[in-house]
């Protein structure tokens, strides 16, 4: 029982996490804090015994630590490839191959865009893991992903109003 009750405040450490890192407006500090938020919710999802979700946030850590150094579009291929082959390994019920697309759409957004474009399909991400954590039992993911809708909706808008200052 203990377990379930630190997995689950390690949920809602992650949380915290993610408000920090959705309200950022640069790049590369919203991808430095995804790392972190991404380390502590792999030790979370294992410890509700979601071993996909957990090796997806793992593996999540990774390729976001590559995306700071290129935006090679090869090496998103890569690690779209390698999600997959997570997943194949690691499936075992149909629901698990949620947390598969959303990592490969998050690995897609982080190699392939930036600013606006990288945040909506983050976003989609976003609402894939909030299914996730419905079924994986993860209180704290769940408040996790429904803020981080929200905030990086709020990001989006700023930046889109920002944008349309700049031009006029």
């Amino acid at each position: 029982m203990f377990d379930n009750y630190f997995a689950q405040a390690l949920g809602f450490i992650s949380f915290i996490f993610a408000m920090l890192c959705f309200m950022q407006k640069d790049d590369r500090r919203f991808k430095m804090m995804m790392i972190v938020m991404n380390l502590n919710h792999a030790l979370h999802y294992y410890l509700l015994n979601a071993v996909t979700s957990s090796l997806c946030s793992l593996f999540a850590v990774g390729r976001t630590a590559v995306s700071l150094q290129t935006k090679a579009k090869w090496v998103a291929s890569l690690f779209i490839i390698l999600t997959m082959l997570i997943g194949y390994f690691t499936i075992n019920q149909w629901t698990d191959y949620i947390a598969i697309v959303g990592s490969c759409i998050g690995t897609y957004a982080l190699f392939c865009l930036n600013g606006i474009k990288m945040r909506l399909v983050v976003f989609v991400g976003s609402c894939l893991w909030l299914i996730n954590n419905v079924i994986v039992g993860s209180l704290g993911g769940i408040l996790l992903e429904t803020t981080v809708i929200i905030i990086n909706s709020t990001t989006i808008y700023k930046l889109h109003k920002h944008d349309i200052a700049n031009k006029g």
